[in-house]
């Protein structure tokens, strides 16, 4: 399969690095360390510091293949290239149908954190998480370039915060607390770096985006360099810090954030936390919507989604059907949630399940597709990421049972074709502002 012809978008590296940093740096920050530390004690920060190292070559693998192939379909791209069309309406499906619980799971964590400091009921809280879910479909709905410069303000202030968190609570730090170092042994620090792909889940998302740069082959080992470098920092910080200085209270403690950012800003450390909550939040499901709803939209454009949804698939335009299906599926998710008392460490889990899928076929792919040492990259990323995918266990029912959807509906689409209703002469409208040429 040979590459698309690529059409310019309008991201550029600034507002590009900001989506990427809000696909990888997001709501996890706020509830895995004290999941992590749950599950494997002060030995967590093993877990932390394997995931970054597997995200160097991930990430690079994802860079070659977005670089190659910058187009909306993403993995899927990637995969049919690699292993035909019924591989990438797997890949596409699993990463499409897992947006709606990661995102309601990222609204229920920033919910819960807005909702503290006034001490809000369950009624408020879903509320605010149905909002927080609102606010990033419309920013979506509005189009890129205006998501895209909201990010950049977003993540600024963000790592300023998190930051300050750990040079602030650093002082305090005890090495007593890394004793005992791994009370749950090796099982535990696998657990944990099982949870744990939530926060290293994102540069699959923003493949779908590779295509909105005014040059991707330019621009995207700049902005992946720059996104790991970021994320390395922040994680490293913040998992080092919280062992050292929370040690077992934060295996028990909901908030390890605001526990930390108590000793920089003190009683209005709850306040401060509920405007990171947002803020991550935000970051994280704009990006994910975003490069979801683009992938819808290739999906349908190349026959593995019901062809309407295909409107707006090109470089520059929004999305509307693709978005609003998201919206509908997501609503659905956070009703169910609540309705059956799903906790964050199930959605979390489910949402990994998916993602470390998705991750393993494209890094497959890439590993068929690239030479050299791309290949050799591609083929390490594709191991690791299958082996820590296996402690998740039941959990990987839930994409043999996506890939069996998205596989019948292909079976079921070829025996009765839809209409081709892009190739229709009359030009595809859009409502949507047009994205202004040569944002920074």
């Amino acid at each position: 399969m040979t590459a698309r012809t690529h059409t310019p978008g309008t991201l550029g590296t600034a507002r590009g690095t900001a989506l990427y940093l809000g696909a990888v740096l997001g709501p996890g920050v706020l509830a895995l360390p004290h999941l992590a530390a749950a599950a494997a004690g002060p030995a967590a920060i093993i877990a932390w510091a394997g995931l970054l190292a597997l995200a160097v070559p991930v990430a690079a693998t994802f860079a070659a293949l977005a670089t190659r192939w910058p187009d909306a379909g993403g993995v899927a791209t990637f995969t049919r290239a690699a292993f035909g069309d019924r591989a990438a309406a797997a890949c596409g499906w699993w990463f499409y149908s897992v947006i709606p619980v990661g995102a309601a799971a990222a609204a229920l964590v920033g919910a819960d954190y807005l909702a503290a400091p006034a001490a809000l009921g369950d009624t408020a809280t879903l509320a605010i998480a149905a909002a927080l879910l609102a606010a990033a479909f419309t920013a979506n709905h509005i189009g890129l370039r205006l998501s895209g410069s909201a990010q950049l303000l977003l993540m600024a202030l963000l790592v300023a915060l998190l930051t300050t968190a750990v040079t602030t609570a650093l002082p305090h730090a005890d090495t007593a607390h890394l004793t005992p170092f791994a009370p749950h042994g090796p099982a535990g620090i696998l657990s944990a770096a099982a949870v744990l792909l939530y926060a290293f889940s994102g540069w699959e998302a923003a493949s779908h985006l590779a295509g909105e740069f005014t040059n991707p082959k330019r621009q995207l080992p700049r902005v992946t360099a720059l996104t790991l470098a970021l994320v390395a920092t922040v994680y490293l910080g913040l998992a080092a810090t919280t062992a050292l200085v929370l040690g077992p209270d934060a295996a028990t403690r909901p908030t390890p954030l605001a526990d930390l950012l108590a000793y920089g800003f003190g009683p209005a450390a709850r306040t401060v936390t509920a405007a990171a909550a947002a803020v991550l939040c935000l970051g994280a499901m704009n990006t994910f919507i975003a490069g979801a709803s683009r992938l819808g939209a290739a999906l349908a454009r190349d026959g593995a989604m019901p062809r309407p949804l295909a409107k707006g698939h090109q470089p520059g335009r929004t999305p509307h059907r693709s978005l609003a299906l998201l919206a509908a599926l997501t609503a659905t998710v956070l009703t169910a949630a609540v309705i059956w008392e799903l906790d964050l460490d199930q959605l979390m889990r489910a949402t990994s399940a998916c993602l470390a899928a998705v991750t393993t076929l494209a890094c497959a792919a890439a590993a068929k597709l690239l030479t050299g040492t791309r290949r050799a990259t591609a083929i390490v990323a594709t191991t690791v990421t299958a082996a820590i995918a296996t402690a998740l266990t039941w959990y990987l029912l839930i994409p043999l049972t996506v890939a069996a959807a998205a596989l019948t509906y292909l079976h079921l689409r070829r025996r009765t074709p839809e209409p081709d209703t892009l190739q229709s002469t009359e030009p595809e409208r859009d409502t949507a502002p047009p994205l202004a040429q040569g944002a920074p």
